[in-house]
């Protein structure tokens, strides 16, 4: 029965006014994604990706408290200015890896992106994920419309 258990999961879809290439491009350049990643006052310290299938990601931020948040994957598949599905699991918890599919389809002069996160540990994981992401979003749409 432990077999047909769904792990929770959450969509979050924004609709950027931006092209594709730069939104994929602000997720795939290390230079890019310090400038916007993380929710609110949080910082990125540190970078590294690339961004090919078989390719790693490491993302080091640091929230207000001063606590570091260490996270990183490997590229699944990766199709340029279009999807990018990655692995993901923080450094404190590597057993509790999920799953990120990003997808960038272009409408008009800007680009519907969905970020999709799968099988979450728990609903508890999820829902602290869904303020994280939801808070790198806005960050990101800022970052897109001043680039």
């Amino acid at each position: 029965m432990s077999d047909t258990l769904v792990k929770p999961s959450l969509t979050i879809k924004r609709r950027f006014k931006a092209a594709p290439a730069k939104v994929y491009a602000a997720w795939t350049d290390p230079e890019k994604v310090k400038l916007w990643m993380g929710p609110g006052p949080v910082k990125v310290l540190r970078t590294e990706g690339d961004a090919r299938t078989g390719g790693r990601f490491r993302w080091v931020m640091l929230a207000p408290n001063g606590e570091e948040h260490d996270v990183s994957g490997v590229y699944r598949e990766v199709v340029p200015n279009e999807k990018l599905v990655f692995s993901w699991a923080w450094k404190s918890t590597p057993e509790r890896e999920s799953m990120v599919t990003l997808t960038f389809k272009g409408d008009g002069d800007g680009t519907l992106f969905t970020l999709m996160h799968e099988q979450f540990f728990d609903e508890a994981a999820r829902d602290s994920h869904n303020g994280g992401w939801t808070g790198a979003m806005e960050k990101l749409e800022t970052y897109l419309n001043a680039a």
